[in-house]
């Protein structure tokens, strides 16, 4: 089971850059890391530290009060690149819930929505609008509903995205592939018995 996504109002970040790709996001050689090391402390490493690990004080989210982002605004094309779901898991595990861009890459979209990460869509112009307004307001909070499919920016601007209705069900049940299956486990379980009792032989 995945975390559930019903609505969230939390602190947004401001990292508004087109084609932010997955090796930006987790440098490959961090990848053969368990998640117990803390993917977090992989999260944007190349600009969030120096070669010898010292923090940049100067990066968005080594910043107060973007330390405690949840959201993340964000530029087109977020999360392209190679396949690596190792980029969902430091956002994740840094505590971002949401990614606001005008698109993102296939492949990242949907290892978002399998890892209770909401991937929101919104047109360029709403983006910039929403980064520029929490670049210059920090601590300022966006909310977002997805039951309703709208984001609120601090302004009070509110705009609708789309999601897919299955994916959109799974995101607010908190539903991984696993979750989904065993919503029916009774259907399995009726078909399991029925099948052996017409098949005996085949039970050891």
């Amino acid at each position: 089971m995945m975390q559930p996504f019903v609505s969230l109002k939390a602190l947004a970040a401001p990292y508004y850059q087109a084609n932010v790709d997955t090796d930006k996001l987790i440098p490959h050689r961090f990848l053969r890391k368990p998640l117990s090391a803390g993917y977090r402390n992989f999260l944007f490493y190349n600009e969030r530290f120096t070669p010898e690990g010292a923090s940049k004080p100067e990066f968005v989210l080594n910043r107060e009060p973007f330390t405690h982002a949840r959201i993340l605004v964000s530029g087109a094309n977020f999360g392209c690149g190679s396949t690596r779901e190792g980029a969902v898991y430091a956002l994740a595990d840094f505590g971002i819930r949401c990614v606001i861009a005008p698109s993102f890459g296939d492949i990242f979209y949907a290892n978002c929505l399998q890892n209770g990460l909401l991937p929101v869509v919104l047109p360029e112009a709403a983006v910039a609008k929403l980064a520029a307004r929490i670049e210059r307001e920090p601590g300022a909070e966006v909310a977002v509903d997805l039951g309703a499919q709208t984001v609120t920016g601090p302004d009070g601007d509110t705009h609708r995205f789309d999601i897919e209705p299955s994916r959109k069900n799974r995101m607010l049940k908190g539903l991984d592939d696993i979750g989904v299956t065993l919503e029916y486990v009774k259907d399995i379980e009726q078909f399991e018995n029925g099948y052996h009792a017409r098949l005996p032989w085949l039970v050891s």
